[in-house]
């Protein structure tokens, strides 16, 4: 664990950022909106609407009830995980490797095959915990591009993508950038699809806004 050491300054025991993460990676196994739909129609959330485990998709089935339960879960499960590991270890560095761990379990929970929600609840909550300035810079820069393009999805992950450099500005350590790129990068990750077809609707809009004013030429 000597690289750890030198890339993020932790002197904790390699056992304690084993347990951390170990015990973070698990809470985020528990995929509420999977059990949630389990157990009140008997289905596999992954197999219906959208075939995501996350909040919107439990919201198209269970309605806003089973919306608002998987989102607040879904965020207490990041927020617990972070809280835990600083409260009783004090140690900023750990609690950063349980915020990846616990958005890693949520998105990749072992007993489900390795299939569940995108993280961004998750992510949210972890980080309102672990940097609250962070969380409030995220915020204002989804409302801004919000603002913008009115696209929520859009507007979601690209202020994922700024992240680290809002940390940059905020003036938080090397290390600290370091490990927010990850967690912008599974957040990413886990809406590839979505990201595709962001771009297919962009290019799409403006091919027929091209040919739009062509026609009136």
């Amino acid at each position: 664990m000597l690289w750890i050491e030198q890339i993020f300054g932790t002197s904790s025991p390699p056992s304690h950022l084993i347990v951390v993460c170990l015990g973070s990676y698990i809470l985020g196994c528990f995929s509420t909106g999977y059990y949630l739909i389990r157990f009140r129609l008997g289905q596999d959330i992954r197999e219906l609407g959208s075939g995501n485990a996350g909040a919107r998709n439990v919201g198209r089935i269970a309605g806003a009830p089973g919306f608002l339960l998987t989102l607040s879960v879904d965020f207490a499960k990041g927020a617990g995980a972070v809280w835990v590991t600083r409260h009783f270890t004090r140690d900023d560095h750990l609690a950063a490797f349980a915020m990846l761990a616990v958005v890693m379990g949520h998105i990749w929970p072992l007993q489900l095959g390795f299939g569940g929600g995108k993280g961004i609840a998750t992510s949210i909550g972890a980080l309102v915990i672990y940097d609250f300035p962070l969380a409030l810079a995220f915020a204002g820069i989804f409302t801004g591009v919000f603002c913008i393009l009115r696209r929520g999805t859009l507007s979601g992950l690209l202020a994922f993508a700024l992240i680290p450099v809002a940390a940059i500005f905020l003036g938080r350590e090397a290390w600290q950038v370091i490990i927010l790129l990850p967690l912008a990068g599974l957040v990413l990750l886990a809406h590839r699809k979505n990201v595709a077809e962001e771009v297919a609707n962009i290019v799409a809009r403006r091919s027929t806004q091209a040919k739009t004013n062509q026609s009136f030429k």
